[in-house]
């Protein structure tokens, strides 16, 4: 194992460092030998961990950098020892101060203590992708609490998108970021994808991530026996808004699928630590009714909306998806700030409540509509309602195309609703 180590180590000395293109996350700045950390990059497959620690070695030299993909096939993972690790990593670099890029760290068994023991090593700096949301630091193990800084990386941002495409705002028009927005929308923010000009391409390359992500991420990560019903809660999660447990046990079970309402429960943690979908809870100042209540559904791309789910052309769902998907971005810099959803037994819905140290600091509707005459009257009702139960007077709602702000008032209840159109909304987060 030792020598293959070495060898694997040789190799990255003649890798020549492909093309990167800038994203907004900085895992460089993250570098300090005098307060060291390990850094985790998290996020589901594809989204340009890789290539995010390829650019910490294009950035500070190759010479200081260890890149190493546990997922190298060549690697028997089971008989990795990290003694033999160790020992041809200082066979080769001697002593010197020495950045380690770790590849899907989470193939390791015994990650955590791997990362903790070379983290231990004065002359080791490291970071570590994986795409498990245990690395979070929700989740991270004992071991490495108060030892880890997490980035979260996501698909682009439309942002990030649009640098991509080498778009810039200030000098296009708004018909042409409509467009964009809606090709965004359709076919998500996986950057090859977004590279990619073939349309037909575009769906073959995410059936691959697809088919990949289930086999490797969910079947044999969790060595899933009852494979028919993973794949039919992957297609329930698709095509539905909300999930509860006893629905889908009740649906498999209703398919003459044999499975247990604990298996259930699994498997859909299973997919969320995955990072393949996200369940938003309603808000409540009930801890009983969150817990009981329905969760929303939401998935880490719209790509995966347009090519597999029964919402493929509603634009509105997808709007929806990406407005929590920048929310998550947001929140993934702000420890303090947490997202909801709420809803009363008259059915007034808040597509989204945003909680900030104990309070509610915003309340946000999703629309698909151009004009004032467009938005359902419950879009800015159910706002007016929530405002005075949560106390809460920053309302907005983001619209495909009309900006404006109104004084608004129902049954007695007045408050300064501001409409903003998505594609500006997504631009002033940074």
């Amino acid at each position: 194992m030792k020598q293959l180590l070495l060898e694997l180590i040789k190799e990255w000395f003649e890798i020549i460092l492909p093309e990167i293109k800038e994203r907004e996350a900085k895992p460089e700045k993250f570098l300090d030998w005098n307060l060291k950390k390990i850094i985790p990059i998290i996020g589901f497959r594809r989204v340009g961990k890789t290539y995010l620690l390829l650019s910490i070695a294009k950035k500070l030299g190759k010479e200081n950098t260890l890149y190493v993909n546990f997922e190298d096939e060549r690697l028997n993972i089971e008989k990795l020892n990290i003694r033999d690790f160790i020992n041809a990593v200082k066979e080769i670099y001697g002593n010197k101060k020495l950045i380690l890029l770790l590849d899907e760290v989470q193939e390791i068994p015994k990650w955590s203590k791997w990362l903790r023991t070379l983290n231990d090593i004065p002359n080791f700096f490291v970071y570590a992708t994986g795409s498990s949301s245990k690395i979070s630091p929700k989740e991270i193990p004992t071991e490495l609490r108060g030892r880890a800084l997490t980035i979260h990386l996501f698909p682009l941002s439309f942002r990030e998108y649009l640098s991509f495409k080498e778009i810039k705002v200030d000098r296009t028009t708004t018909s042409t970021i409509l467009n964009e927005l809606r090709e965004y929308l359709n076919f998500g923010g996986f950057p090859e994808i977004t590279l990619t000009k073939d349309k037909g391409k575009k769906y073959l390359i995410l059936d691959e991530y697809f088919q990949t992500f289930v086999a490797r991420d969910v079947i044999e990560r969790y060595r899933i026996r009852n494979r028919e019903a993973i794949r039919y809660i992957v297609r329930i999660l698709l095509n539905s808004t909300y999930i509860t447990v006893s629905k889908t046990y009740n649906t498999l079970k209703s398919i003459g699928l044999k499975i247990g309402k604990n298996t259930v429960a699994n498997y859909l943690k299973y997919l969320e630590e995955s990072l393949f979908v996200y369940y938003l809870e309603q808000y409540s100042l009930s801890e009983k009714l969150t817990i009981q209540s329905p969760r929303k559904i939401y998935l880490i791309d719209t790509f995966f909306i347009t090519r597999y789910s029964k919402f493929s052309e509603n634009i509105g769902r997808k709007m929806e998806n990406t407005v929590f998907l920048e929310l998550l971005r947001i929140a993934s810099k702000n420890p303090l700030l947490e997202i909801y959803y709420w809803k009363d037994f008259q059915g007034h819905e808040i597509d989204f409540v945003i909680k900030e140290n104990y309070a509610v600091k915003e309340l946000i509707q999703v629309t698909y509509a151009n004009s004032f005459d467009e938005i359902d009257k419950r879009e800015w009702r159910s706002l007016l309602k929530a405002k005075k139960l949560l106390k809460c007077n920053k309302l907005t709602i983001i619209t495909w195309d009309y900006e404006d702000t109104k004084e608004l008032s129902w049954f007695g209840e007045k408050g300064k609703i501001k409409f903003t159109p998505l594609w500006r909304w997504l631009q002033k987060h940074q």
